[in-house]
């Protein structure tokens, strides 16, 4: 029996699968095949490379201050954050550059912008095809790989699957860190200055938004909104998760897998890569949790 591991998308919920690919190592379980989407994509690359105690040591060591200075405050890039930061994190964790060159199966999905279909990499560039499969819209921008310009993987297929049967698997868990309670996919923010606030700072979007601000006026009163209103970082986070969700359950639907972890990580917003620690910590608890399920599914004929 093959057992096929599928990483979803997430963004910084994403640092869960760490969590969740330690906990079943230390089931004395391996997958024999990993699927991953965009977040997934890269952790992925680190366990297929054999590099996942350093991923998570580099992931928990990473500090607020830490990932706003890798944010393009000009948006030159195209997105919020430089795109190179990706390739950089896998070349100095040791990840090679070729999928031929890495110790067990990985498949990279990715979503061409051109078709809108999804994109299977499993051959040439391991940087290349993961920094491709993480272009979060509004994140970071397209990636130009192998004649093709590809956006994140998340849109076409968040929780890959039936990319791991496609590697060989016989039986399939998924991991997926975005669920969400029912009618709950975005929460009010809180008072203080959170990472988002402290990132607009120091933005050109500042320059942007507060005359227009001003030139329209405060009329919360009138209006009925409310005093907190969504910031630009929130709606491309939420947006994004009902889109994705919705593929999610459809997708869900007629290629389910075997087994779903499913985590409700909504207090992480999509970008906040320094509270990866919270995430990785849910990824154990969630192994820990199914433990009896885990071990039951791999165990079968």
């Amino acid at each position: 029996m093959r057992l096929g591991l599928a990483l979803g998308s997430g963004g910084a919920r994403g640092w869960a699968h760490v969590g969740v690919l330690l906990a079943l190592r230390d089931l004395g379980i391996r997958p024999d095949v990993v699927a991953g989407t965009s977040m997934g994509a890269l952790i992925g690359a680190a366990w297929a490379a054999d590099c996942l105690d350093e991923m998570e040591d580099w992931a928990r060591a990473q500090t607020r201050a830490d990932i706003l200075a890798k944010m393009d405050f000009s948006f030159s890039g195209g997105g919020l954050m430089r795109g190179s930061v990706v390739m950089q994190v896998l070349s100095d964790l040791g990840v090679p550059d070729t999928f031929e060159k890495l110790k067990y199966p990985l498949i990279v999905v990715a979503t061409d912008m051109t078709s809108g279909r999804e994109v299977w990499l499993q051959n040439g560039s391991v940087h290349h095809a993961v920094r491709g499969s993480v272009s979060i819209p509004g994140v970071l921008s397209p990636y130009w790989h192998d004649g093709k310009w590809l956006l994140d993987g998340g849109l076409t297929n968040p929780v890959p699957t039936s990319a791991c049967r496609a590697l060989g698997a016989d039986v399939t868990i998924a991991v997926n860190p975005n669920a969400k309670p029912e009618n709950a996919l975005w929460r009010q923010p809180q008072t203080g200055e959170s990472f988002w606030e402290q990132f607009s700072r120091n933005s050109v979007m500042t320059h942007i938004v507060s005359p227009l601000q001003d030139m329209l006026g405060n009329d919360e009163a009138a209006t009925g909104r409310p005093p907190l209103s969504p910031n630009y970082a929130e709606v491309v986070s939420v947006s994004i998760d009902i889109m994705t969700e919705f593929v999610r359950k459809t997708r869900a639907a007629t290629d389910p897998a075997h087994l779903t972890l499913s985590m409700e990580l909504g207090q992480i917003s999509l970008m906040e890569m320094h509270r990866a620690g919270e995430a990785i910590d849910e990824g154990r608890r969630m192994v820990s949790d199914n433990r009896d399920a885990i071990l039951a599914l791999c165990d079968a004929d």
